[in-house]
C-alpha cells in the first residue's frame, strides 16, 4: 500500500455523507463506476489521469473498482484535475449516453494566436484537455496557391465556415470552388487541401477539426 493509499485509509471518507434529517450516513452511488465513466469519455488512461490528478495510479485504480473510498481533499484533485465540479462526481451513472459535463469558453478575440505564412488561427477553448474537435478560427492571409509549398493534409476530417470575405478552396481530388460568406464545407482532411482569399480584405473563416 502506498503512502497515499494510507493516508486516504486513514481519513474519513467523502462517502460517509450525514442526511440532515436524521444524521445516518449514505454512500453515494457507485461512486468508483462514476469517476471511470467519467476518465473514458475523456479518452484518458489511468496514467494519463493520474498525471492529470496528482493521485496514484494505484490509488486511482482501487478507486474505480470500490476498493478504497476517497478522502474529501482526493474528490479535490480528482474534479480540479478531470475539469468538473465535485457535484459531477456524484451523478449516479446511467445507462446510455451520459453527459461528462466539460466545458470551455473563449471569448471574443482571446484565443490563443497561431500564425503561420498563409493562415493567422486563432485557437479556441484551448483549456480543455483531450478534446474530441478542434476549433478555430482563421484570417486568411493567402492570395494564391503557389503561396503554399504544399498541400496542407492532416488526420481527422474538418468543417469550415466562411465568417467574412470570400475564399476559394483548393482540394486534391475536386475542382477549386468559391465560398462566399455564409457558405461552409466538409471534408477528408487526408485529401491535400488549402484555400486563398479572394477577397478585397482578407477573409475571415471558423475551421472545427475532428481529432
Amino acid at each position: 500500500m502506498s503512502e497515499q493509499d494510507t493516508k486516504i485509509g486513514e481519513q474519513p471518507s467523502v462517502l460517509e455523507v450525514a442526511r440532515k434529517d436524521d444524521g445516518k450516513f449514505v454512500e453515494p452511488l457507485q461512486l468508483g463506476k462514476r469517476l471511470k465513466e467519467i476518465r473514458l469519455a475523456n479518452n484518458l488512461t489511468l496514467e494519463e489521469a493520474s498525471r492529470l490528478t496528482g493521485l496514484a495510479r494505484s490509488t486511482l485504480s482501487k478507486i474505480e473498482n470500490e476498493q478504497i473510498s476517497p478522502t474529501f481533499q482526493a474528490v479535490q484533485k480528482l474534479t480540479a484535475g478531470l475539469g468538473i465540479d465535485i457535484p459531477q462526481l456524484f451523478v449516479p451513472p446511467q445507462d446510455g449516453p451520459t453527459a461528462n459535463g466539460r466545458r470551455d469558453i473563449t471569448r471574443k478575440d482571446e484565443g490563443t494566436p497561431h500564425p503561420t505564412t498563409t493562415y493567422e488561427h486563432e485557437l479556441l477553448c484551448t483549456q480543455m484537455r483531450d478534446k474530441k474537435m478542434v476549433p478555430f478560427k482563421c484570417t486568411v492571409r493567402a492570395r494564391s496557391f503557389d503561396d503554399f509549398e504544399d498541400w496542407v493534409r492532416h488526420e481527422g476530417e474538418e468543417f469550415m465556415l466562411v465568417l467574412a470575405g470570400q475564399v476559394e478552396v483548393y482540394t486534391e481530388f475536386y475542382e477549386p470552388v468559391k465560398l462566399a460568406e455564409g457558405d461552409s464545407i466538409y471534408y477528408d482532411a487526408r485529401m491535400g487541401h488549402c484555400l486563398v482569399s479572394v477577397s478585397k480584405d482578407d477573409a475571415q473563416v471558423l475551421w472545427v477539426t475532428s481529432r
